[in-house]
């Protein structure tokens, strides 16, 4: 027996019943006041002059609140001499290091390559013949996991800076 013909052998509903509920009324008697709102052209409006910052201290308030603001301006330009001086000698390095590869003879070069080449590699073998030990005695852990991905992310991120400078400098030279 289906739902249908369950709800239609039970009693009948009135149309009153049926109908769905009436939504509720808004009553419109009530007229909605304007007269809290302000009006921008009225003059309870108040604005700060324009030449506010430039007035004289008048109380305490205003004076601590200048000598914050001095005080954050003089420490961002130390800031910004700070970083424009660090800059400069990030530069000096990386001329440096980008001529002195440059610098290099071919055979020289392609022995770094190769001698950075056999360091990641020598690195990742070693790290991974460790792990192979450790797995077979059951004592290979995510810390060690971690450790030594990190070894290798460190080797690579040292060799990869350093091929860097050998491909800057060498790019320069050929220019």
């Amino acid at each position: 027996m289906s739902y249908a013909d369950v709800a239609a052998s039970g009693p009948k509903q009135t149309p009153e019943e049926a109908a769905a509920p009436q939504p509720p009324q808004i009553v419109t008697s009530e007229t909605a006041s304007t007269s809290s709102l302000i009006d921008v052209d009225t003059p309870s409006v108040r604005t700060v002059p324009s030449d506010y910052l430039e007035q004289d201290v008048q109380t305490e308030t205003q004076a601590i609140r200048r000598e914050m603001e001095d005080a954050a301006a003089r420490a961002r330009a130390e800031a910004d001499y700070g970083k424009k001086k660090s800059a400069t000698k990030a530069r000096k390095a990386d001329s440096f290091l980008t001529r002195y590869f440059g610098s290099l003879s071919d055979g020289a070069s392609t022995a770094i390559i190769a001698t950075n080449l056999a360091a990641v590699v020598g690195a990742s073998v070693y790290l991974g013949y460790k792990a192979l030990g450790l797995y077979e005695r059951g004592r290979l852990t995510w810390k060690n996991i971690g450790v030594g991905a990190g070894v290798v992310f460190g080797v690579g991120l040292f060799e990869a800076t350093l091929g860097g400078y050998l491909y800057k400098g060498k790019k320069n030279e050929k220019s």
